[in-house]
Order: C-alpha cells, then sequence, then structure tokens
C-alpha cells in the first residue's frame, strides 16, 4: 500500500510493504522508484555492490515498515531489521516542504558500530536533470553554476539484463567546522517532470550525494560519514543516533523551487519577539576602522552614524586588543590603550544617541598566547590523542566542557551587564579540522557532539538574554547554514570589500539565506564619484543593509545620499519578510556584467540593477508587469526603462558602472 502525506506545498508518498519503505514526491499515485527511505551501514555491514556511493546498503535493504505515526504537522515511520535488532525512525515536519532526520536505536542488547546513517533518500524519476549548486569561498561566496547530473558524474552507459547502471555518483561534500568553507549546504535539481530543492542543517560536516539505479535515480543527504569524515557511533540499547535534519521543497521550476525554500527557511527559523526588530546597524570595521578602535576614532563615527539613522553601532575587531593580538584573544577585557578612560566612554556615547551597542566578539576560540590558554585545563579544549588542535594561532574550545562553557557564558554575561550590549557580532575564524577523539568518539562524532553543543549554548544564551541580537559570521559566510540561521539573527554574507565584487555576493544570497537575515555591507568612501558611492550603498538595500563607511568625513551631498539609501531600505524592509527572490536574468556569475535581483510578494517587486562595466549598455528580460518607478536613488540620471509586453528594456548611458533599485507595483488579479 501506499502512503500519502502532504504539507502546504509538497506531497510526499511512502511504499509501505514487505520490503523496505520507499519514498518518491509527487501526486498518489506515485511510481515505485525502488529506492529505500533509509540508507544505513555498520562495521560488517557495508553495501552490495561495493562502490564509493552511499546506497545500496545492506542494513538498508533489510529494514521493514512496522508502524507510523501522523499528527498532522508531524509524521514518524518506524522500520527494523529483525536480524540484528535496528530500529530507525524517520521523523518528517512539516513546513512550506518537510524538515527531516533519522533516529537509528537497538531494540535488545548488543551493539553495530554505525559508519553511515541517511537523513533522507528521495527516489527520483529520472537523473536527465539539472543541478544548481554553489561554491563558496572566503570574499567570494554564493557562486552559483549549473550542470546537468549526466555531465557532473552520472554517465548513460549501455543497459541490458548483462549490465548495472554505473557504480558513480554527484558527490557535494563539506569537511571541518565551516559548513559552507567550499561548497553551500543548498541544492536545486530541475528535470523534466520535477523539481526538488534541499539543504543540510548542520554547522559542521554534511554529504549529499545524486545518482542513477534501475528505476530511476535518488538523492541523498546526510550529516558526517566515515568515509568523507572519519564519524562512526558505537549504537547499543542504551545509547541511540540522531542524525542532522535537512529540508526538502518541491516546485515547477528553478525559481520556484529557491522560492520554496526560502518559505521553508521562514518554517524552520526559532523566532522569537526580539527578531521582530530589524535595526539598522553601523559596524566600524569595512573599509573604516579594520580591527583598530580607538576612543578618539570612535567618538566622531558614533556621532555620524546617530545623524545618518543607524539604531545600533556594533565595534567590531579590536576592542580589547593590546599591540599585536591575534594569538592573544580569550579573555574578552577592554582594551585600557584604546579607550584610555575605559571602553564604557564610547559605550555611553552610543547609548547617549539613543542607539544599542554592539560588540564583536569571537567566542569559540582562545590564543595560543593568551594567558587564559594556561588557565584552563585541557578538558576544556579540542584535543586528538590529547593534544590540543591547534589552528591559526588559536586553541579551540570544545562547548561539551562545562569549564568553557562557563568561561563563554561569565563573558558574555558580563558584556551584556556592564555595558548594556544587545547585539554581538560572533565570528569564527578557525577550522577545526576533523574533530576530536577525545571520550573514546571517533573523530567525527567528536565534532558533531560539539557542533550540536554550539547550539544549545546559543539557545540557553538567547534565552537569558531574550532582547540579545547575534550575527552569524565566519570570515564572511564560511558557516551559513540553518542550523546557525535557525536560531541566529543576522548573516554576515562576505568580508568582500570591492563594491563591484559585492554585487554578485548580494544578489546570489537569497538563493541560501533568507533577505531578512542577509546582512549586506553598503560602505560608501567619501570622495569617489557620485556612481561608485551610489553602487556601494545599493549592494546593501535588497536585504539587511550593514552600514560602515567613514560618514564623519563626508561631504554634506553624500550623506544626503546614505540617508536616501537608509530611507529606500527602511521602504523594503516594510515587506522583507513576506518577498521570495527571482533571477530575471540568471543566477549572477561572478564576471557577469549584468547582474539582476528581484524580490517580491503579490503586491510590489524591487528589482535591484548592477551594470559593471563602462559605457552606454542596454539588456531585455521577462519581468512581471507593473507600475514602475525607480527606488533609489530617487532620479532617473541617466538610466530608462521600457516596457514591450511582459518583457522590460533597461539602457543606461552612465560612462561607468553604476546600478539602481526600481520598485514595481502589482494589481491584484483573481
Amino acid at each position: 500500500m501506499n502512503l500519502v502525506w502532504r504539507t502546504p506545498e509538497l506531497t510526499l508518498t511512502f511504499a509501505l510493504d514487505d520490503g523496505p519503505v520507499r519514498l518518491t514526491t509527487g501526486q498518489a499515485p506515485a511510481a515505485d522508484l525502488g529506492q529505500p527511505l533509509v540508507e544505513v551501514s555498520a562495521l560488517g555491514h557495508g553495501r552490495s555492490p561495493g562502490t564509493n556511493r552511499h546506497v545500496d546498503t545492506i542494513l538498508g535493504r533489510r529494514l521493514r515498515y512496522v508502524t507510523h505515526e501522523d499528527t498532522g504537522s508531524v509524521l514518524r515511520i518506524v522500520q527494523e531489521d529483525p536480524a540484528t535488532g535496528l530500529r530507525v525512525t524517520s521523523i518528517f515536519e512539516a513546513g512550506a516542504g518537510v524538515r527531516a532526520w533519522s533516529e537509528a536505536s537497538l531494540t535488545r542488547p548488543g551493539e553495530l558500530v554505525l559508519d553511515f546513517l541517511s537523513s533522507l533518500v528521495v527516489g527520483l524519476e529520472s537523473v536527465e536533470a539539472d543541478l544548481y549548486s554553489a561554491a563558496n569561498d572566503w570574499m567570494a561566496e554564493n557562486r552559483w553554476s549549473v550542470q546537468s547530473l549526466r555531465s557532473g558524474g552520472v554517465p548513460r552507459i549501455v543497459r541490458d539484463p548483462h549490465y548495472p547502471v554505473a557504480k558513480s555518483r554527484h558527490a557535494v561534500t563539506s569537511t571541518g567546522s565551516w559548513s559552507s568553507g567550499e561548497r553551500l549546504p543548498v541544492g536545486v535539481l530541475v528535470g523534466s517532470s520535477y523539481a526538488l530543492g534541499w539543504q543540510v542543517e548542520h554547522n559542521g560536516p554534511w554529504h549529499y550525494e545524486l545518482g542513477e539505479n534501475r528505476r530511476g535515480g535518488y538523492l541523498l543527504l546526510s550529516g558526517p560519514t566515515d568515509q568523507e569524515h572519519q564519524w562512526t557511533f558505537r549504537l547499543t540499547e542504551g545509547a541511540t543516533f540522531t542524525s542532522v535534519p535537512v529540508s526538502l521543497v518541491a516546485g515547477t521550476d528553478r525559481d520556484s523551487v529557491f522560492a520554496a525554500l526560502t518559505r521553508q527557511r521562514r518554517a524552520v527559523r526559532k523566532r522569537r519577539p526580539a527578531d521582530d526588530r530589524l535595526p539598522l546597524i553601523f559596524n566600524d570595521y569595512m573599509n573604516t576602522l579594520m580591527g583598530d578602535p580607538t576612543t578618539e576614532k570612535l567618538l566622531p563615527l558614533v556621532d555620524a552614524a546617530a545623524a545618518a539613522g543607524a539604531d545600533y553601532f556594533c565595534i567590531d575587531a579590536g576592542w580589547y586588543a593590546e599591540g599585536s593580538w591575534w594569538s592573544t584573544v580569550g579573555a574578552w577585557q577592554p582594551s585600557t590603550t584604546r579607550f584610555p578612560k575605559g571602553l564604557g566612554e564610547v559605550i555611553d556615547r552610543i547609548h547617549d544617541h539613543g542607539m544599542v551597542p554592539g560588540l564583536w566578539l569571537e567566542p569559540e576560540v582562545i590564543g595560543v598566547d593568551a594567558p587564559i590558554a594556561r588557565e584552563l585545563p585541557n578538558d576544556a579544549f579540542l584535543t586528538r590523542e590529547g593534544i590540543r588542535v591547534a589552528e591559526h594561532g588559536r586553541y579551540l574550545l570544545d562547548l561539551r566542557n562545562p569549564i568553557a562553557r562557563q568561561h563563554l557564558d561569565e563573558t558574555v554575561d558580563r558584556l551584556v551587564s556592564d555595558f548594556g550590549v544587545g547585539f554581538f557580532k560572533f565570528d569564527n575564524n578557525t577550522m577545526t579540522g576533523p574533530g576530536t577523539d577525545k571520550g573514546g568518539t571517533s573523530l567525527g562524532h567528536g565534532l558533531l557532539e560539539h557542533n550540536r553543543a554550539l547550539l544549545d549554548w546559543l539557545d540557553e544564551l538567547q534565552a537569558r538574554h531574550p532582547n540579545l541580537l547575534i550575527e552569524n559570521c565566519a570570515s564572511g559566510a564560511m558557516r551559513m547554514d540553518y542550523a546557525m540561521l535557525s536560531r541566529l539573527h543576522l548573516q554576515s554574507t562576505s568580508d568582500q570589500q570591492h563594491p563591484l565584487l559585492y554585487a554578485p555576493i548580494t544578489a546570489a544570497a537569497p538563493a541560501a539565506v533568507l533577505p531578512e537575515q542577509a546582512g549586506h555591507w553598503a560602505y560608501p568612501i567619501t570622495g569617489t564619484t557620485s556612481e561608485e558611492f551610489t553602487l556601494a550603498l545599493v549592494n546593501g538595500i535588497p536585504g539587511r543593509l550593514y552600514l560602515s563607511g567613514h560618514l564623519n568625513r563626508m561631504t554634506v551631498g553624500e550623506l544626503d545620499l546614505v540617508r536616501a539609501a537608509l530611507a529606500a531600505h527602511r521602504t523594503i524592509l516594510e515587506d522583507i519578510e513576506t518577498l521570495v527572490p527571482s533571477w530575471p536574468l540568471g543566477l549572477p556569475q561572478w564576471d557577469d556584467e549584468w547582474v539582476a535581483l528581484v524580490l517580491a510578494n503579490s503586491s510590489v517587486s524591487y528589482l535591484t540593477l548592477w551594470h559593471r562595466t563602462d559605457g552606454p549598455a542596454e539588456v531585455t528580460f521577462p519581468l512581471r508587469t507593473g507600475t514602475i518607478r525607480q527606488h533609489f536613488p530617487a532620479e532617473a540620471d541617466g538610466w530608462t526603462y521600457t516596457w514591450s509586453g511582459d518583457n522590460l528594456t533597461v539602457r543606461t548611458e552612465v560612462a561607468e558602472p553604476s546600478a539602481r533599485v526600481l520598485q514595481l507595483r502589482h494589481t491584484a488579479t483573481g
């Protein structure tokens, strides 16, 4: 028989019979594609045939349906392997799509050493499909590309009764503690009869793969594995394991799937009343103080940021620093040389202007030369073979350890109590490597436990300080995932300092992060041309504008333009939590001449356009029609817009790179 389970935007069909449970997406009745819902392997219980793929597991094929429970919003399906007593429960939470994970346990005494457990496996009707995925790097985030699965590792081979399908796969894997250090944990697959999107919601290692089987293909999503991440777990009657959560959505084409992913991210986000505030934040770092704050430098910036209309003022890296400081961080006490009368003098000025003070903090590290590194025991740090893991001049705290947690709790509580800090920029500039074997765990499982302890610490911190807002940063966007972003208020989308290079980062960001969480730097530079100044501001407008720059050195005309940009941004903020993205010129490529992003709901669209080369140029693309006006800057100044049916032609006569934000009002239909 089939079990059909529906969310508002996705239908799942499960085959329940005398084989393992199988899952397909789409309306029932759906073809049985033969792919088990769960793939699981253990030492002594591998795969057949043997491949690098994580499908065709012996234990996965032996699982049999036992029962299921449907509460409407949550579905639980239980399977067991009679030979080993392995029980796997698959959990599905309804959102725009589904959020899913697996729980493994034993029903009788004994043990299994797991080396792989999927979070979700979906049968595909065909692998004749295009995959959208993204490379990620420091200052070069969100670089999306598209390729066919056939050209990306799933070749077509001659198939008859004597030959199986290829044993190859298209695999995407992230290692270490930077969940988006090289690749984004997000993908979209578009075939002729289906379109699916997914994200792995883990702040550490993850893996997904696609491949072909005899009845079609499969999509497999998981957290750490033994093969890729040195992860194993000893399963006993009293020790259970839960995989990392993943989300799955469906649509009809690329943009509809990304829109569904946007709605799913809103569904999984743990919103607090404090998140209803969408403050405009000034940060002193980018193209400004660059980690060298002092009282003398900060006070004029505080005054200028308040005059421009900022709500929060964040003092970035360096406020604790005495001289050379990279390897001495960890105590998080204000510098006495940078602030002769104390940091409180600057904080008081922020409060006097009615702004909320913020501080940069890198909580998960202790510098190797910091005195506190000698005061804390080895057990407070990630270790391998009893030796502290040290990377980039830092030791890495193990947040499973109560002493490490106490150190961070006391640090944050002190800064909130002493200075009224209402915002932290939590950075993470140091990777862990494969993990820790402390406590006898595998390296991968030790890292998984630490990653989950970090999430628990964030939950407890926000419970103690319900009005505290936290930005997620890791050398820009090297840990941009919805384990972190389901909890935190804002995501730094890059450390990129060149406005022209920031344009494709801003435009592509909504494919991976909610517009209302996408912290885009706007750092206009005084003395640049009007178009350069404007383009730097445009980069911040379609998301959460993160203001920086030497506002105290700007001319009256430059400050007027800054204030106009903030006003235009605040208008978008009124709608931002209902907007979904699309890309009328395609997902931006790193060197594109024209870049375009639409954020839209049923009544309004905001179209942001960048032209990134010199000289007059023209571009035409399809766009939902509406009453159009230039949103920022308010004057057209060399740009014209012409409708022809459902196509918009944009022309710029500006002799240098430039950018504009348009607003389109739509007439209600129906």
